[in-house]
């Protein structure tokens, strides 16, 4: 489908007036003014498009983070001009709601085939490895709910998933919710173990330990957790070598999750669709 939809953003997007900053509507009036008297700011405006700097915007959030994007930082990774930037995207909140919807177009690539379990499962997957190739976009998701073209597209490619098998009404829509649930769960755990090991990593330069002599202090910690008898049950993993962190095992526990999750739902529509 074309990008020709561009009426259908949420009314009450951060890119409306009420998100942009004072200067940032200065500059818009001054962008509308050259626009009713047919001009252009000056800069790289004739070269440059909105793809391009969300794209730009979107590649530097990956590297960076969220905290890296700033009109003048895009601006200086296009080789042009900060105001020519304004003349296609009218603020900071603007541009991050653009480089999330713009996200939501990767996850509706996988062909819907009429097996409910198996498309269910790749759109969990898709889902998945999209929010690890851009970690930065889970801190947004609570306070910008999807509100862009592209985001209803990958909506009603979702509820077109339990269409294909039959499944319309409220029941789509709940287990669709339970599926995307289960995934920004997992996405926020896994980013949650990433840190934890980075702050491991600080800890251990900060005193000077080698990864032997990290793992050793780590290990007569647990020792004494053990000896105590008060967590009996923590113990016994401890001794049968679980580690619920590890993240050599993180894709194995996505998949016994998602499968427990997806035998529930399949079960309670009632489906007779195979199973993958």
């Amino acid at each position: 489908m074309a990008d020709d939809d561009e009426d259908f953003w949420a009314p009450f997007h951060l890119s409306g007036r009420a998100g942009r900053t004072a200067q940032e509507q200065r500059i818009q009036h001054r962008m509308q003014g050259l626009r009713d008297h047919g001009k252009r700011p000056p800069g790289r405006t004739g070269t440059l498009s909105r793809d391009e700097i969300v794209r730009t915007a979107i590649a530097v959030a990956d590297a960076e983070g969220p905290h890296s994007i700033s009109m003048r930082r895009i601006a200086s990774e296009l080789d042009a001009g900060t105001m020519s930037l304004y003349w296609y995207v009218a603020s900071k909140e603007e541009l991050l709601d653009l480089m999330l919807d713009a996200i939501h177009g990767e996850l509706t690539e996988t062909r819907i085939t009429g097996d409910l379990r198996a498309d269910l499962r790749a759109m969990a997957v898709t889902q998945r490895a999209m929010l690890r190739r851009h970690s930065w976009v889970m801190p947004f998701t609570a306070g910008r709910p999807p509100m862009g073209p592209k985001s209803l597209r990958n909506i009603e490619r979702s509820l077109g998933i339990f269409a294909a098998a039959g499944v319309t009404g409220p029941a789509a829509m709940t287990a669709l919710m339970s599926v995307v649930t289960y995934v920004l769960g997992v996405a926020g755990r896994e980013q949650q173990e990433a840190r934890s090991q980075q702050d491991q990593e600080r800890t251990r330069d900060r005193l000077e330990l080698s990864e032997d002599e990290m793992r050793q202090v780590y290990w007569e910690f647990l020792q004494r957790v053990i000896a105590s008898g008060r967590y009996p049950h923590f113990a016994e993993m401890i001794k049968e070598g679980v580690d619920p962190d590890a993240l050599e095992t993180q894709d194995e526990r996505f998949e016994f999750g998602l499968d427990c999750l997806l035998d529930g739902i399949m079960t309670r529509l009632g489906s007779d669709k195979p199973t993958a």
